[in-house]
């Protein structure tokens, strides 16, 4: 295990606030080093439950302000990161030091698999339907030689079946569960889990990450991803689904970050 410390302007309580949440500015490289030293300090006993890591953006900052329960969630976690391009550029049109990147998980997790790989950080995924988040683990492993997810499970069980499941996710030897049930399942799963997954460093929510990376579905061309519109791009994929969700939230996310975003 690499002994890294985080760049020194990475401070753990260094937040900005974008949309009402509160939001860690760490980027993609620095959590993946937060990452790793989690992982050490875990298995060394040092972290005594497992750092609750979530992602924010315009559905998450309409829903944060709705559901009272939802927000409890978000306010629960350890780490809040920023997993949308119109967030950062409120922050760089409201903010006197704005945050320097996007961290979306679907980036991110490249990230974590190549310092996983390296450094013996075992994953276990959770959600999806059917056999979605294991060929997601094949071709992560494809592409990372050397990684180890040591689980995967479906993302539909009983509440029942919690204990359980939880008691299997640390048996497997995971540092790292990476759970992709939607929001706001996974939120609260992890929230009201962590205790039972001690061992483990990071229970680390990703919503449709499976879905990408077993190629059921595609993600964004670079461009939308790069001006705010990946967004639009999924609405395409699945009106059905995400257009009326869209055009719901889309106007209340906006007000809340021209009103609610500041250093």
């Amino acid at each position: 295990m690499v002994n890294q410390l985080l760049p020194d302007d990475a401070d753990l309580d260094n937040h900005i606030t974008v949309g009402g949440i509160l939001n860690s500015r760490l980027t993609r490289a620095e959590l993946t080093v937060l990452m790793c030293e989690d992982t050490r300090r875990a298995r060394s006993g040092e972290l005594p439950e497992p750092r609750v890591v979530v992602s924010s953006n315009g559905l998450v900052i309409a829903k944060y302000h709705q559901d009272t329960a939802f927000k409890r969630s978000i306010d629960g976690a350890d780490i809040v990161d920023v997993d949308g391009m119109p967030l950062v550029f409120a922050t760089r049109l409201l903010c006197k030091t704005p945050l320097r990147e996007r961290v979306a998980t679907t980036d991110f997790v490249k990230d974590a698999s190549e310092m996983a790989a390296k450094e013996g950080i075992r994953f276990y995924f959770l959600g999806a339907q059917g056999d979605v988040a294991q060929i997601a683990a094949r071709n992560l492993q494809r592409a990372y030689p050397g990684l180890q997810i040591v689980g995967t499970r479906n993302g539909y069980f009983s509440l029942e079946e919690e204990a359980a499941l939880c008691d299997e996710i640390v048996q497997s030897g995971a540092d790292i569960l990476w759970l992709g049930l939607g929001s706001p399942k996974q939120e609260a799963f992890a929230l009201r889990n962590r205790h039972r997954l001690a061992g483990l460093a990071w229970i680390r929510t990703c919503g449709g990450l499976f879905d990408f990376y077993s190629e059921r579905l595609p993600r964004a061309p670079q461009w939308m991803q790069g001006v705010g519109l990946e967004w639009l791009f999924r609405v395409l994929q699945e009106p059905k689904r995400l257009g009326g969700r869209y055009m719901l939230t889309n106007p209340v996310a906006l007000y809340h970050l021209m009103t609610k975003t500041h250093d």
